[in-house]
């Protein structure tokens, strides 16, 4: 049964949204009762779901709770073509293997947002592996190039000569005949997004179906204040660790508080304009802000016990310098062994070139002691702690 809350809809309305098409026709649906199928895509690119993510997942989440099916496609054809919707350059294609090998955690980390029993899960492979090119083809007919190269960051390409791929131009097409397949009554998307959402409009009028409501939210700033991306390393991923999570939001930038209060936490808008004058008051330390955002987060996905056990380690390691209470292990048989080849072994470096440059940064310190020539070789010792920047950690076991 769907719940009609005034405020329960005026929340899921404007928490963290950007636009939405048509505003008025949405909000009437919703306070009349009617339940709606509330489509997401996603394409799997990368394995792992960050935050800037997890806001699309938390929003169809709320249509969820008032009693709204939701409806979640994984994009695994479409992300063989790869959106270019936020992309200054034609971006790689992925094979099938990769997109396989991408998606397979998927559903696990998706249903620490949403209730998995309750959501209806495709494919879209489902029928874009099906589609005939003579279908295909009819659907494009109806849209032109100039449409297509119009959007931002196609315009932008054109301008400067940078290569627009034709299979790039596809995409939107792809993506909003997926609406038509589930025959969507609303769709999420980042504000980036845009374009994709109401080309779907345009493809459902074309079947004969009412064009579905756009909704589109805010997008979330990585950790250094650029876009939220895995390929710049300014990711929180909801599969980091308790530990990670929390230290990761205490590493932002202070001007960013405000921001993720507002979109990556569950608090209201009274709350987030509370914490915004706090910190315009400048009476409270930032520092004691962010603690509580980071606390916060790390209970959305991993609830108040581990939080507080977050809580507990980041201020053993970071304030009180202390030694986390666990931390991953090597076991070792070697008396000796060259300083980047333990780095890498220990797995804080991907290969003894990033080793090098770790050592040379300054970023190592092994028992306590900072390690800046990388062409030595360290004796092992039982219990020795090799630690890598602020957050990585390993012991070592030699029997």
């Amino acid at each position: 049964m769907v719940q009609v809350d005034s405020q329960k809809i005026r929340e899921v309305l404007e928490k963290g949204v950007e636009e939405i098409i048509e505003r008025e026709s949405l909000e009437r649906k919703m306070k009349s009762g009617q339940k709606l199928r509330i489509k997401l895509g996603i394409d799997p690119t990368g394995p792992k779901i960050h935050l800037g993510r997890a806001i699309q997942f938390w929003k169809l989440r709320q249509f969820q709770e008032l009693g709204h099916q939701a409806v979640l496609i994984i994009g695994d054809f479409t992300a063989l073509i790869g959106d270019a919707s936020d992309k200054t350059s034609m971006r790689r294609s992925l094979t099938e293997e990769e997109v396989k090998k991408n998606m397979k955690t998927y559903l696990k980390q998706i249903g620490l947002i949403l209730d998995l029993k309750k959501t209806e899960i495709h494919y879209n492979s489902e029928w874009l592996g099906k589609l005939k090119l003579k279908d295909y083809l009819n659907l494009a007919m109806k849209f032109t190039a100039q449409q297509m190269i119009q959007r931002r960051n196609f315009k932008e390409r054109w301008e400067k000569g940078n290569p627009i791929g034709v299979h790039e131009l596809a995409y939107p097409i792809m993506q909003g005949y997926d609406s038509v397949a589930v025959k969507a009554d609303v769709e999420i998307g980042g504000s980036d997004q845009l374009f994709n959402l109401k080309t779907g409009r345009e493809i459902q009028k074309i079947f004969g179906q009412a064009p579905q409501d756009v909704m589109t939210l805010k997008m979330l700033y990585g950790l250094d204040g650029r876009k939220m991306s895995t390929s710049w390393g300014n990711t929180v991923n909801i599969t980091d660790s308790p530990a990670e999570m929390y230290g990761k939001i205490m590493s932002m930038n202070d001007e960013l508080i405000g921001h993720y209060f507002e979109l990556a936490a569950q608090c209201s808008p009274k709350e987030v304009e509370e914490v915004k004058k706090e910190l315009k008051s400048k009476k409270v330390n930032p520092r004691e802000i962010k603690a509580r955002l980071a606390k916060e987060i790390v209970r959305m996905y991993y609830g108040g016990k581990k939080a507080e056990k977050a809580e507990e380690e980041f201020n053993r390691v970071f304030r009180r310098k202390e030694l986390p209470e666990t931390m991953p292990f090597l076991k070792m048989q070697e008396k000796e062994i060259f300083l980047p080849r333990l780095l890498y072994l220990a797995g804080v470096a991907s290969s003894l070139k990033e080793a090098k440059r770790l050592v040379k940064a300054g970023a190592v310190e092994i028992d306590g002691q900072k390690e800046d020539e990388w062409k030595k070789s360290i004796k092992v010792k039982n219990g020795m702690v090799i630690k890598v920047g602020k957050r990585r950690f390993v012991r070592i076991k030699t029997n």
